[in-house]
């Protein structure tokens, strides 16, 4: 169905569509009140993009009705992302229900997502209304979140309409056709974090909450913690919540002002975060890092000490110590033996101190890449500056702790650890 049309369908046109969307541009271009939608429920995870500061996560999918005559199932195609390898002319595993595929719209027009929203319950109608007439928001993107299980790892999952929430991701991930063919297929996209360090092979059958789900493509979705998005089929499937997050698409207004006047349209317990904020530009006045800024030179014997007594020790996607690590859980542990609060993951580090040049790196400075080829810009690994042009790191899975030489391929830079800064990423 033409994208533009649905956006401008009037109350009865809508009602009687087949195959509604979940991409809620109508609400913008439009004041009137509509009918309500099925939405869905979530769980709270930390989400975090550039200068954001904000905590959530999401949860379950609801399929949006296929178009009468909608039957064929899609076929992985050839992408550095989703490489074709057909499918087996077989059923499917008993506990693995069959997934008709609904096809997949072109791309159209991209939104840069601003704010991420998350309620306890399901949205409403009169709920979307309030967000899609506060000043500034030009398009609205509903989803299921949750956090599931997947091969044994604790997983932030999206369920969404792969025809519509393809338009909120990174360009690259956007634009590839069969992505999500493949996610609309049945298939679950997983971050290429968690495909290449984590172990989750393209094509791969892995264990889900409910049978095996296939790994059809490495798909960052710009959205921090999330490494997994699923079609709202599959996702109904998983168990997911319904309807409780929304992508919220303003990127004139200032996301700070923005995010206020959403948590105080929608109900207690709502939480809205900050993704590729909208912000003044600050002044640009360097920054002095005074001396005592940084770690004394007996935290960083403490923090050295605490990781290199890991060397050996397995590599597991998600794993925060004392006996397995990922490799911002290697730097978070080491760190805290100091008494410096390290947040989290990778791209929360990056922002715990100033940048030095290579040349100047100090033991203790910590060392990022950016490897992701499908959001190039996403900070995706980290490691501990040990001296001398040696590095040490948890690599990815089937490795181990370890001390090697710096590796500049993709080298996005290094910081410079300031405790004061490290305690207030969030």
């Amino acid at each position: 169905m033409d994208d533009y049309r649905r956006a401008l369908a009037g109350p009865a046109e809508f009602s009687h569509s087949s195959g509604i969307r979940q991409d809620l541009s109508f609400l913008v271009k439009s004041r009137k009140r509509r009918n309500t939608f099925k939405l869905v429920p979530f769980i709270v995870v930390t989400l975090v993009a550039v200068l954001t500061a904000d905590v959530l996560l999401l949860v379950r999918p609801e399929a949006a009705a296929l178009p009468s005559g909608a039957r064929a199932q899609a076929t992985p195609k050839s992408t550095p992302m989703a490489q074709k390898q057909p499918r087996p002319r077989t059923s499917p595993p008993a506990s693995q229900p069959a997934t008709v595929a609904q096809p997949v719209a072109p791309l159209s027009k991209l939104h840069k997502p601003n704010l991420f929203v998350l309620t306890r319950k399901p949205f409403t109608n009169e709920l979307l209304q309030k967000v899609a007439k506060l000043r500034g928001v030009r398009a609205l993107e509903l989803a299921d979140a949750a956090s599931i299980m997947l091969d044994g790892k604790r997983v932030q999952t999206l369920g969404v309409n792969p025809s519509s929430f393809r338009s909120y991701t990174p360009k690259v991930t956007a634009a590839s056709d069969p992505l999500w063919q493949n996610v609309a297929a049945g298939d679950v996209a997983v971050s290429f974090v968690l495909g290449n360090d984590g172990g989750l092979a393209l094509h791969r059958r892995v264990a889900g909450p409910a049978g095996t789900l296939r790994i059809g493509a490495y798909a960052t979705t710009g959205f921090g913690a999330v490494d997994a998005v699923v079609s709202k089929n599959v996702g109904r499937t998983l168990g997911l919540p319904h309807d409780n997050a929304l992508i919220v698409s303003a990127p004139k207004t200032n996301s700070a002002t923005l995010r206020k006047a959403i948590l105080d349209a929608l109900p207690k317990g709502t939480q809205v975060a900050m993704v590729n904020p909208v912000l003044p530009q600050p002044q640009t006045v360097r920054q002095n890092w005074p001396a005592g800024s940084f770690m004394t030179g007996e935290q960083l014997t403490v923090a050295l000490k605490a990781a290199v007594s890991k060397l050996g020790r397995p590599y597991v996607w998600g794993a925060e110590g004392p006996d397995t690590f990922d490799c911002s859980g290697l730097v978070q542990w080491a760190y805290g033996q100091a008494g410096v609060r390290m947040p989290r993951v990778t791209h929360q580090q990056w922002v715990t101190g100033p940048q030095v040049p290579l040349a100047q790196a100090q033991p203790g400075d910590l060392l990022f890449w950016r490897n992701d080829p499908t959001n190039p810009d996403y900070i995706s690994h980290v490691a501990i500056y040990w001296g001398k042009g040696k590095m040490l790191h948890a690599p990815r899975t089937g490795d181990v702790v370890k001390i090697v030489p710096v590796n500049t391929r993709n080298l996005a830079g290094v910081v410079r650890v300031s405790p004061m800064a490290a305690g207030k990423v969030r």
